[in-house]
């Protein structure tokens, strides 16, 4: 079977139309544990899963052990179902599942959580299980994918959220699409069903500053809002544990890497052509536009460097004196701004 979309996986389940073999793979381990999760509450009742539902983890068994359990008939039920978490660890052993694909016992599923990574194509395994198997590869969220699955899991839920409180929640935790689903669960246990979730409510329950974060900054940078820049710093710098110069030297790369996209394309290619190259959502190109008359090409890409530098001073590269993430963090945003 070809590789399919997590959605047309979680259809054919609920169809019954069961594959003997799940293989799950790729960065993103959010999908993942959703499929695994469904397979588990689905395929089987209760009293079914007693004989017929084995859970294992890829350090705690082999691959004959788990061909050897394939090859076994379910005990009062149509299905046995055998899943197999942190899979990666059976990377080596993975040919060994090539003789028992050719034939596979109908009544088995057999279920592969390969976490973290992707199976190397050029493997002749991969060919069988593109076959014989129900391939998905789990991919890591684009940014400009991110508010939208903010805003349907949070409908879903049903509940609703503000703009601004969903990228202030992306802007801080990144595209972890589990850490983000975590924190947005414990916030809705604090608050009533069709509450529109706000910047107060992300500050109070999770623990995010509404007011001196990464997304705040970007917006004192973008109109040259010095006051500002400085506050935010210097608190970034008096909390450096959770605001390390680390995690915000890449955020920023980023932003001004998509100005010199803008400034290189602005002219040349459609609006929407320049959103899909810059890969932001359409709400963000007015502020790019900004950020485009305050910081022109040259300065652009001397920000760049800046940034390349003073990611190298912060791994202790070129930075003899030894000066502490905060300083450097006040250093690089003062060059940025002057």
């Amino acid at each position: 079977m070809a590789a399919i979309t997590y959605e047309q996986i979680i259809a054919q389940i609920d169809a019954k139309k069961f594959a003997p073999l799940y293989f799950l793979s790729g960065e993103e381990s959010y999908f993942i544990d959703l499929i695994v999760e469904h397979i588990e509450n689905t395929i089987l009742t209760e009293s079914e899963k007693d004989f017929n539902q084995t859970i294992l983890y890829g350090r705690d068994t082999d691959m004959n052990t788990l061909i050897s359990m394939a090859k076994r008939y379910p005990m009062m039920a149509e299905y046995q179902v055998i899943v197999v978490k942190e899979a990666q660890v059976l990377e080596k052993q993975l040919d060994l599942l090539t003789e028992y694909l050719k034939n596979p016992l109908p009544s088995t599923i057999l279920v592969f959580a390969y976490k973290y990574k992707k199976l190397d194509k050029r493997k002749a395994i991969s060919k069988i299980l593109d076959k014989k198997a129900c391939v998905f590869d789990s991919l890591k969220l684009k940014e400009n994918q991110l508010p939208v699955f903010v805003q349907n899991y949070v409908q879903n839920k049903k509940y609703r959220i503000q703009h601004k409180a969903t990228l202030l929640l992306i802007e801080s935790l990144g595209n972890d699409l589990g850490k983000i689903v975590n924190e947005l669960s414990k916030l809705m246990i604090n608050i009533p069903k069709e509450t529109e979730i706000n910047d107060q409510h992300i500050e109070y329950f999770i623990g995010i500053s509404k007011d001196y974060n990464i997304f705040e900054l970007q917006n004192a940078l973008r109109v040259r809002n010095v006051f500002k820049a400085q506050q935010i710093i210097y608190y970034f710098a008096e909390n450096s544990k959770e605001h390390p110069i680390q995690q915000i030297i890449p955020v920023l790369y980023s932003y001004f890497l998509k100005l010199l996209i803008y400034h290189n394309q602005v002219n040349k290619i459609t609006p929407s052509e320049l959103i899909a190259a810059m890969g932001i959502i359409p709400y963000f190109i007015n502020d790019y536009k900004i950020l485009a008359q305050n910081y022109s090409y040259d300065k652009s890409i001397e920000i760049i460097f800046l940034l390349k530098e003073y990611d190298l001073k912060s791994k202790a590269v070129d930075n003899s004196s030894t000066t502490s993430g905060g300083e450097l963090l006040k250093e690089l945003i003062f060059k940025i701004l002057h």
